[in-house]
């Protein structure tokens, strides 16, 4: 499992395995993958990781801003920073599932939970061994214990002012990099309709 699970096709492997070495009754652990998607209230860490290129010592590098946002980060967020609820965008069978499956364009839709800007999605994926005698899954979202993987934050270009109630829609696109599969190329549409605004945006991201 890599980064948003799918990084550096680490899943591909596995799945290279199990159809040239598992018996047909054999079992895989852990056998489901559950990838989730939430909006978060970040500014200050955007402002000091992204606009700060506009203004660098008196000088201008905001090209360097561009190519900051396309790249996510991976790293622990604050649940108190998770702004609207969360939506299980894909859910991934490790038995069944087919390399084809990996790439993907699914729709997604967040409620917002308090009045808040929302300056980029977060996403993290759980784990179930449903295999076991007895299930056990873990999570690596905010709100659970710290885990190797974090959560992957996706900035966004335009803040979105939400007040409580009001959805987010969008879809999310993922692929692997046609130079290096290992890298993944992901596309989050969104649009949005509140009180204060509306944004419709297409933001594309590349982990590498």
């Amino acid at each position: 499992m890599g980064y948003f699970l799918l990084y550096e096709s680490m899943l591909d492997t596995v799945l290279y395995a199990r159809d040239r070495y598992l018996k047909e009754d054999g079992m895989i652990f852990p056998d489901k993958a559950t990838m989730y998607v939430a909006g978060i209230e970040d500014g200050e860490y955007k402002e000091e990781k992204i606009t700060f290129w506009d203004n660098v010592y008196g000088f201008s590098m905001s090209c360097i801003k561009d190519i900051a946002l396309k790249e996510p980060l991976v790293d622990i967020v604050d649940p108190k920073a998770v702004a609207t609820t969360a939506c299980d965008f894909k859910t991934i069978d490790i038995k069944t599932v087919q390399k084809s499956d990996l790439t993907f364009k699914v729709p997604f839709s967040v409620t917002a939970k308090r009045d808040d800007y929302i300056h980029g999605f977060i996403s993290w994926f759980d784990i179930e061994f449903g295999a076991c005698h007895k299930p056990v899954e873990f999570s690596t979202g905010p709100h659970a214990k710290y885990t190797h993987w974090k959560q992957t934050v996706f900035y966004i270009k335009e803040t979105i002012a939400i007040k409580t109630g009001e959805t987010i829609h969008g879809e999310i696109l993922c692929k692997p990099n046609d130079r290096n599969p290992r890298d993944l190329d992901i596309e989050l549409d969104y649009k949005f309709d509140g009180a204060i605004g509306h944004i419709e945006e297409s933001c594309k991201f590349q982990m590498s």
